[in-house]
Order: structure tokens, then C-alpha cells, then sequence
């Protein structure tokens, strides 16, 4: 090499450092690539897409490849480098180059390149891959047996899976959507996500509880039926016979309306134009039940305990209020009109309330993962049925008792204005 021209060994030198930032960009393009935007271009037919997506199945082979290159390439660049201090500035030259090299690979061979490449990682990874997957081929052996020691090495400190996986966890999905932006719009992420949340609600959750449910008695006054079906704001209704628990099934209002037009209506043919009863245990998740209903083509559901016990009903409809917002027939009424604002400040809230419907309405943060009602929340908490006028802080909220009526809770003020942390105890 002492034989070399000068100038051949400066143009030489230029080279390699070309070629060691073309490495080092290609690697930081190359793993800067949106694993999801990527699949979705190579789907696409994007052949730069295609290529990239192929090298990167084995992340262990592609950066064998990049560093035993870039490796080499530094390595020649340096003896050049050597060389040519020695030449200008004799022995001293030695330092000289070193310290002249260094700084010069930093700035143009690795900082400079790998910037570009993680601002523009389409740009420089997909004309790249070219290069890459043909080096790929042509120093497959070296790569092989390199990644074969590697892969010693990985054993030993107990890796054993060396491919990538572009899985996303719930929660890291749920951050994608939050970091979604203008680009996905703001209802569309509130639907996303709330998919993301039906299996942490259960049937419980949403149900209408069973002192709620409107149903015909069919051992009532047939003149009492006549007018419920008539008045009825559902368009499916429950039949029982004396007691909710003797439970007969589900007419359906059109059924009973085409009886009522050709003077057939009668308490024997509203029993045979029931439908069939389709139970939901409790606990169920509310993902489970939605796909539950969608097999066995149901609608609507009692909600039943482990002893077969009535607890409540639950619609699809509620399901999918759960995803997409209340609609206007909703079965229970809306927590708008369960909360009334005081001028001092405070809501009047009526203690049937559900509170996931009321910490949804209000931006309150009551817990949930015991009663369902404000009335029960607060029951527990106390322990007994309280009297009027009582005053507790409940889960940081000032909470006053205002009536109780049947040994239950009607109505109680919330204090939001006077709110603190919540208190480990409630």
C-alpha cells in the first residue's frame, strides 16, 4: 500500500467513509421503520416495503450484515488514514490521523447519516435494501457463522428467540390511539378505545337491575295489559307471572300490536306469542357477551346469578352504548336526568344511580369495583342504612344523606367543589 499514489489513497479514503455513513444510516433507517406503516405499504405492493419487511423477519442477519460491513469498511479507512499521516507528518502523523479520523467519522459517518435516517427512514431504508439484500447473498457465510457465535453468546445470557414481533399489548395499542392525533378523529378514539375497555366491564355493570325492569304481568287485568303494551317505551318486553322470578319471556311489541289490529289480543295468545328466554351469568365480560349474542342471535338477556336468581337485563343495545355513547332509547334513564345542579354549587343525585354512569357523566372518580348504585356504595360504606342528613366523605367527596325512604337512599347532595384526594378508606 506504500506503493499507492496519494491521491488514489485520499480518493480511496473518501470512498470508505461514504460507504461507513451509508451503513450506519442504513441501520438506523432500517430500525426506525414503522413496523405497522411498513406492513401496510409491503401489503400494498411497495417493492422498497417488500425488501425492508423481508430483511427485517431476521434483525440478527441484517445487523451482522451492517456491522460486520461497516467494520470492515472502518477498518480500511483507519489503515489508509495511517498510512497517509505517516506520509505528511511522519511519526507524529500517527496521532495526528487518529484524532483526525475520529472526529471526522463521528461527524460524517455516524452522527450526520443516523440523524437523517431517523427523520427520513422510508427514504434511505427503501433504496437501501437493495444494496442490502444483495450484500446479504454475497456475505451470507461470514453473516452465518458470525450470527452463529452470536447466538452462543445470546443462549448464555438466556435469549433464545432472535425474530421480531410487532405484537402490541392493550395498553401500548391504547397509547398509539392517544397518539394518534388529528389523524384519527376524537370520537373515533373514544370508540377505540372503549372496545379496548369491554372486557374489563361486566354484565353488572350496564345492566338494568331488576326492580327497574318494565314487564307485563300476565295475571293482571287484561285492561291493565292492554294499556302497558300500549304505553310501553320498549320494543321488546318481559312476561312474568305474579312475581319477576316466575318469569314466562319476551313478547315483542310488533307481535302484540298486529294482535291488538285484528281484535286476537288475549292473555293466551300474548303467552304463545312470547319469545324464548335467553339467560346471561353474571360476571360475564361485556366482550364475551357481545360475541355471545352475535352466535346465538339474541338481543336481550336476563342477567342470573350462580343460585339462577333474577338479577337484572341486559341489551345489546347497552353493549354498544358502551362503545359508541348513549343512544335516545336508552333503557335506563340518562345520568343527565339523575343529576341536578344546585346554585351553591353541589348535585342532587338520585341514589339508584348506576356510578360508572354517573363517574362518566360527571368526570367523577367514585369507585366501581364494588356496588353498582351510589346507594349501595354508600350503604357499604356505613354499614347500615343511614338517616337523613348524614355526612360522609366519600372517596374524597363530601356526600349529605338527604332522603331515605323503603330502606333505601333516594336522594343524596354531592359536594364536588369541596373534593380532596380520595381517602384509602373509601
Amino acid at each position: 500500500m506504500e506503493d499507492i499514489p496519494t491521491g488514489i489513497l485520499l480518493i480511496s479514503l473518501v470512498i470508505l467513509l461514504i460507504i461507513s455513513a451509508y451503513f450506519s444510516g442504513s441501520e438506523t433507517a432500517m430500525m426506525s421503520l414503522n413496523r405497522y406503516r411498513l406492513r401496510h405499504l409491503a401489503n400494498e405492493g411497495n417493492r422498497g416495503a417488500m425488501r425492508a419487511r423481508q430483511l427485517l423477519e431476521r434483525p440478527d442477519r441484517l445487523i451482522g450484515l451492517i456491522l460486520i460491513g461497516n467494520n470492515l469498511v472502518n477498518i480500511l479507512a483507519s489503515s489508509i488514514a495511517t498510512i497517509l499521516g505517516l506520509r505528511f507528518f511522519g511519526d507524529i502523523g500517527v496521532a495526528i490521523a487518529t484524532g483526525v479520523l475520529t472526529l471526522v467519522v463521528l461527524v460524517c459517518a455516524e452522527v450526520t447519516p443516523k440523524t437523517v435516517a431517523a427523520l427520513h427512514p422510508e427514504r434511505i431504508a427503501f433504496p437501501s435494501s437493495v444494496l442490502l439484500k444483495l450484500l446479504l447473498k454475497v456475505l451470507g457465510p461470514l453473516v452465518t457463522v458470525t450470527n452463529w457465535i452470536t447466538s452462543g453468546f445470546l443462549k448464555l445470557l438466556g435469549v433464545r428467540n432472535v425474530s421480531s414481533s410487532d405484537a402490541l399489548s392493550q395498553e401500548e395499542l391504547r397509547t398509539v390511539v392517544h397518539e394518534a392525533g388529528a389523524l384519527i378523529p376524537a370520537n373515533h378514539q373514544e370508540m377505540l378505545l372503549s372496545v379496548l375497555d369491554l372486557e374489563k366491564v361486566t354484565v353488572e355493570d350496564i345492566m338494568v337491575p331488576r326492580a327497574e325492569i318494565y314487564a307485563i304481568n300476565v295475571n293482571d287485568d287484561f285492561k291493565v295489559i292492554n294499556r302497558q303494551v300500549i304505553q310501553s317505551p320498549h320494543t321488546r318486553v318481559l312476561v312474568y307471572r305474579d312475581t319477576i322470578d316466575d318469569v314466562v319471556g319476551f313478547i315483542h311489541l310488533r307481535d302484540a300490536l298486529r294482535l291488538q289490529s285484528k281484535n286476537q289480543f288475549s292473555k293466551s295468545s300474548l303467552l304463545r306469542a312470547v319469545k324464548e328466554l335467553y339467560f346471561v351469568p353474571e360476571g360475564t365480560a361485556l366482550n364475551v357477551q357481545l360475541a355471545n349474542f352475535k352466535r346465538n342471535r339474541e338481543r336481550i338477556g336476563l342477567v342470573v346469578d350462580e343460585y339462577g336468581d333474577l338479577q337484572g337485563l341486559v341489551t345489546l343495545e347497552d353493549i354498544l352504548e358502551e362503545i359508541v355513547g348513549d343512544f335516545t332509547t336508552s333503557m335506563m334513564p340518562a345520568p343527565s336526568e339523575e343529576i341536578i345542579p344546585q346554585q351553591d354549587g353541589s348535585y342532587l343525585v338520585e341514589a339508584s344511580i348506576n356510578i360508572r354512569d354517573m363517574n362518566k357523566e360527571m368526570n367523577w372518580q367514585f369507585p366501581i369495583d364494588g356496588p353498582k348504585t351510589l346507594n349501595g356504595l354508600i350503604i357499604e360504606y356505613l354499614e347500615e342504612i343511614p338517616c337523613a342528613k348524614t355526612s360522609l366523605r366519600l372517596a374524597g367527596y363530601p356526600v349529605e344523606v338527604v332522603d331515605v325512604a323503603d330502606n333505601m337512599i333516594k336522594t343524596v347532595r354531592v359536594m364536588p367543589a369541596f373534593f380532596k384526594q380520595p381517602e384509602q378508606s373509601a
